[in-house]
């Protein structure tokens, strides 16, 4: 029976974040989403937050912190992307990506230290993509940000490991998500042939294994990388 925790999960309004909150409070945990617009699933506390601004997820921390105590699992999921060959990349469609999803997650899990470090318990999961390790043209921007999400997961592990925190990467192929839903039949088909799996996950099957990270069971993992992508990026 894992312990009841207090969540937290940056863009849980939509797509992956969304079912990510699902799972959470399926399985009893007090959970806050983040979220620049719209609102998590019901039965979650969603707080107003911009992952590229460090005043606002303060603010958001503190009003979860009233609201269902300190925070003891973490989940660094707001991401966009800006998509284009490196020719026509812009520098602000590679630092705005670099600072929403690579940043963005520094700021969100510095500020989740704090109270994880007194309480001497935490566990910080990163939500990565195939992509970080595959790689992917058109995505250089989104692929460096999110490998850089594993250099920044090893490190907080060797610096607080000793202190009861776990950090991880979950690392999710293709994904049904209204994103996936708007390829054509035949980009679908052709995606579905490279993964040995034939099929696309369901935003769920990534929710439980990013649950199981947070639990119990799993507290003597960290610094690992759990791809969710049938089989696409063979472990890369």
């Amino acid at each position: 029976m894992t312990t009841i925790r207090t969540v937290l999960i940056t863009g849980g309004n939509r797509g992956i974040g969304y079912s990510l909150a699902e799972e959470f409070i399926a399985q009893g945990h007090r959970v806050a989403v983040t979220a620049r617009s719209g609102k998590g699933p019901e039965g979650s506390l969603t707080v107003l937050a911009d992952v590229t601004d460090s005043a606002s997820i303060d603010a958001a921390f503190s009003q979860v912190e009233a609201e269902l105590g300190p925070i003891e699992v973490v989940v660094a999921n707001a991401g966009v992307t800006k998509d284009t060959l490196l020719l026509r990349m812009t520098e602000d469609d590679f630092t705005s990506v670099i600072d929403t999803n690579l940043s963005g997650a520094f700021r969100v899990v510095k500020r989740a230290s704090k109270g994880m470090l007194k309480a001497r318990f935490g566990r910080i999961i990163l939500i990565s993509s195939v992509v970080g390790l595959y790689g992917s043209a058109g995505q250089v921007n989104y692929a460096a940000s999110k490998s850089g999400l594993i250099g920044m997961a090893r490190s907080l592990t060797r610096e607080l490991g000793s202190r009861g925190i776990t950090a991880n990467v979950v690392a999710p192929g293709f994904i049904e998500t209204d994103m996936t839903a708007e390829l054509s039949v035949e980009t679908q088909a052709e995606y579905k042939k490279n993964i040995p799996a034939g099929r696309f996950a369901t935003p769920n099957e990534v929710a439980r294994v990013v649950a199981w990270l947070a639990s119990d069971d799993a507290g003597y993992i960290s610094g690992a990388v759990i791809p969710v992508d049938g089989g696409l990026g063979m472990g890369h």
